[in-house]
């Protein structure tokens, strides 16, 4: 190899502190630069040579995809602050122009990391394990009239060349669509002529030419293929140029929502305009034709700082087709979600296993399938089941819940469902369900006018014989049978009559007019999470003054509410210790001397996407585990805690809270997926020392693997003896 991932390190921290310094030694670091700064840490798992070969793939398409998104929402949402006039930003903020200039100015060294990672690293690599990605210069002859049957036969009937001139307008390019740029220029004219080509998506990125070989892989590019068959395209003209490019489009559209009539035309509306929305970025490859470059820079509207140059792979989204090959070596090793303990006896009734006491699940170690699943599919078939009351913010495809909500809606029970419209880039598909669940007879609501329903909350009545109980699930995650097998998260099974009726009230809030403003024990946003939040805080503030046990842990994905960051603050000056897992984006500046030297920040990245928000408070409690636990789905930004509906949980079953507290101590002492933030804002990762204790140097998603299986097979044992007990009682 040419490089190694040290050399990437080292710079990573040293392009990283160019860009992070801008934002001063303020109260706060801009949210924008932490988010890429985040981003880097994601790319570093490609850099790692720890991680399995075909993952590192993996986490390049991640890097990207992630990339993608930050344009679409954040730059698209800056570039239509600047369009608006707007100059000044929050207090201690940098103003959108300056963010922009700092984007660009973090973005561009780690775009040359990505190709640099690629080619340097990851390539050779792959080819030590006879996985070959081919140039068109290195195919064989027979490659290449392989690859030129192929393009004749599967591509060429596929390709829509569309050319530029006075009879053809400049086509419309979609967003994140790969294209090819094309420089023609007729025979007998002087004159140069612009073609786009769009790479299908219907087809492979990648043709694999050696099918028949065992144990080698040979692939080369679909965008490689088209780039050497273009006379085919266009007979008679002389191609002078090509250049592979792709657009991002804004998907920060403005909405108002007070004066939408119909929030579902609305949104279908909003989906239309996004298609046509103004080009925020444009990446091309290496060596650019400066003709190509300036048709494209004129026709999209767009300036020199909105350009990109790639000089690696156009699109890395295209290497998870070759990190699905069936090489487990090259992979992370499998691992099935163990059944919950409590859950083992598949016979039982989940609903008596409930009354037994409080089941907290935790994803993806512990099923989805035989908790949540199984949770809302008994309630969809028990005939004891009155109604079932349920939140949806995004779902997949393949999701079970919606078959299942239909079945329960088919046998006469009442569902409700509140499908939230607005998740982002989730638009369409729950507009989709949405539908669907409507046309099932399902009592479907589309959440509340200007906040997003993000809670994730399921609500079962079930009729027993002393009347009435309500049972419920309350959650840290989508209920997506997809993502909880790659995203952490939690989730509270419970009946107890003051959670219940408090998820009961919320109901009726989201798909009624109930002004309730005081829950029992529920932290509901935007009524009073924030501000019970401050007064746990405060209260911690107070107990270290007074000589009382204070500390605060706090798990989330992102932290950037303002109002908490100086609260934090304030307990961190009077010696609260405070240990913040903030997996991506945080605005707190962690150990800076006379503010927050009792904080520590830290980010946990790898196999698993930390995405469960968990919190705890000491309380003044001698024993850890008698303060305060709350689990639920808001992390602490402004928009979950004042823009969005959002329910936390307390979690008040000792040896749950005993699970929780494991799970935090296992992050809190990873040292091998932890990175240390420091006071700049940038990331430092841990490495294990001598004599560190094994569970430390594996890494927390291996840890709690390790721990959910020990943990499954306890319970096997303890089955098992029970039974070996009871046969013999009755012999």
């Amino acid at each position: 190899m040419s490089a190694e991932p040290g050399a990437y390190i080292s710079n990573r921290r040293a392009l990283s502190e160019s860009v992070i310094s801008e934002c001063g030694g303020g109260e706060f670091l801009n949210r924008e630069l932490s988010w890429l700064e985040f981003n880097r840490r994601v790319l570093h798992e490609a850099i790692d040579e720890r991680t399995p070969l075909l993952e590192r793939l993996n986490f390049l398409s991640i890097f990207a995809s992630n990339l993608d998104e930050f344009f679409m929402k954040r730059v698209g949402g800056l570039k239509r602050q600047v369009a608006a006039g707007i100059v000044a930003s929050v207090p201690q903020g940098m103003p959108p122009v300056e963010q922009l200039t700092a984007i660009r100015k973090a973005v561009s060294p780690m775009l040359q990391q990505q190709a640099a990672c690629f080619n340097d690293l990851i390539q050779p690599a792959l080819a030590e394990h006879d996985i070959f990605l081919l140039s068109w210069k290195d195919l064989t002859s027979s490659e290449r009239e392989k690859a030129n049957r192929y393009f004749h036969s599967s591509v060429f009937p596929v390709l829509t060349p569309l050319a530029v001139d006075p009879g053809h307008p400049f086509p419309f390019i979609s967003n994140l669509s790969l294209s090819l740029g094309v420089t023609l220029r007729h025979p007998q004219h002087d004159e140069n002529l612009f073609a786009r080509i769009k790479v299908p998506q219907v087809l492979p990125p990648w043709v694999r030419l050696d099918e028949d070989e065992v144990g080698r892989f040979r692939f080369a590019s679909l965008i490689e293929i088209i780039r050497h068959n273009l006379e085919h395209l266009f007979p008679g003209m002389r191609v002078l140029n090509v250049m592979p490019f792709r657009i991002t489009r804004n998907a920060d559209v403005d909405r108002d929502e007070e004066d939408a009539e119909d929030l579902l035309a609305m949104i279908e509306e909003e989906l239309r305009r996004r298609r046509f929305e103004k080009v925020v970025r444009l990446e091309h490859g290496p060596d650019p034709d400066p003709w190509l470059r300036h048709v494209l820079m004129q026709e999209l509207h767009i300036t020199e700082s909105d350009v990109y140059e790639n000089c690696g792979l156009m699109d890395y989204g295209s290497l998870r087709h070759i990190a699905r090959l069936n090489l487990p070596d090259l992979r992370y090793k499998p691992y099935t979600p163990v059944v919950p303990p409590r859950l083992a006896d598949e016979e039982a009734d989940i609903f008596s296993m409930i009354r037994g006491g409080d089941i907290l699940v935790h994803h993806p170690y512990e099923s989805f399938g035989a908790s949540v699943e199984r949770f809302i599919r008994s309630a969809a078939d028990d005939p004891k089941v009155l109604a079932i009351k349920t939140t949806v913010y995004r779902t997949g495809d393949e999701s079970p819940f919606i078959h299942t909500l239909i079945r329960a809606a088919e046998a006469g029970k009442q569902v409700a469902c509140l499908v939230e419209l607005k998740a982002r880039f989730d638009e369409e598909r729950n507009i989709y369900w949405a539908q669907v669940l409507e046309k099932a007879g399902i009592h479907v609501v589309y959440g509340l006018v200007g906040l997003k329903t993000h809670c994730k909350t399921v609500l079962v009545v079930r009729q027993e014989g002393d009347g009435l109980r309500c049972y419920a699930h309350i959650g840290t995650g989508n209920y997506n049978a997809q993502t909880a097998r790659l995203y952490t998260d939690f989730g509270l099974l419970t009946c107890r009559k003051d959670l219940t009726d408090d998820v009961a009230e919320l109901f009726n809030h989201l798909t009624g007019r109930s002004a309730r403003h005081t829950f029992r024990k529920l932290l509901v946003a935007p009524i009073n999470l924030q501000e019970r939040l401050l007064e746990m805080i405060g209260r911690e503030t107070e107990n270290q003054l007074a000589g009382r046990p204070a500390r605060i842990v706090a798990k989330m994905n992102s932290l950037e509410d303002r109002r908490i960051c100086r609260a934090l603050y304030r307990a961190s000056e009077a010696g609260v210790p405070i240990d913040l897992l903030v997996r991506g984006a945080c605005s707190l500046r962690p150990g800076a001397a006379d503010i927050s030297e009792n904080i520590r920040v830290i980010s946990v990245i790898g196999r698993f996407l930390e995405h469960s928000r968990v919190f705890y408070f000491r309380n003044g409690a001698d024993d850890v585990l008698d303060g305060a636990f709350y689990i639920g789905s808001a992390d602490w930004m402004y928009r979950n805690l004042l823009a969005r509906v959002e329910a936390v949980a307390p979690v008040e079953d000792r040896a749950l809270r005993e699970k929780l507290w494991q799970m935090l101590e296992v992050l809190l002492s990873d040292q091998r997926q932890a990175w240390d933030m420091q006071p700049d804002g940038t990331y430092v990762q841990r490495s294990p020392r001598p004599n560190t204790p094994r569970l430390e140097t594996i890494g927390s998603h291996e840890a709690l693997m390790e721990i959910a299986r020990q943990s499954s097979m306890t319970s096997e044992d303890a089955v098992h003896t029970r039974l070996r007990v009871a046969a013999k009682e009755t012999m």
